[in-house]
């Protein structure tokens, strides 16, 4: 569990991207490079600790294994009116 407010920022933006992403039409391979390049991007600038950049990698890895984060939701049909 991340606790470091600015690390959570970022893990917000990128599962955020992560499911743009997904809706764009983008898979598991391309989403995998995009975190690749974010947390390299992150440790070239020093904005975060490396222990911090490390676990954010940890938790944006387990999001995405998790496939309920990238289900479709399926809209339950409106109930008719006088039909039993």
């Amino acid at each position: 569990m991340l606790q470091d407010t600015q690390t959570i920022r970022y893990y917000q933006r990128l599962t955020d991207a992560f499911v743009e992403l997904w809706n764009r039409g983008y898979r598991m391979d391309d989403m995998r490079m995009y975190l690749d390049g974010y947390l390299a991007a992150l440790r070239h600038s020093n904005i975060i600790e490396p222990y911090w950049i490390h676990r954010l990698e940890e938790e944006a890895s387990r999001y995405l294994h998790d496939v309920s984060n990238f289900a479709m939701v399926q809209p339950e049909p409106e109930k008719q009116h006088g039909y039993y």
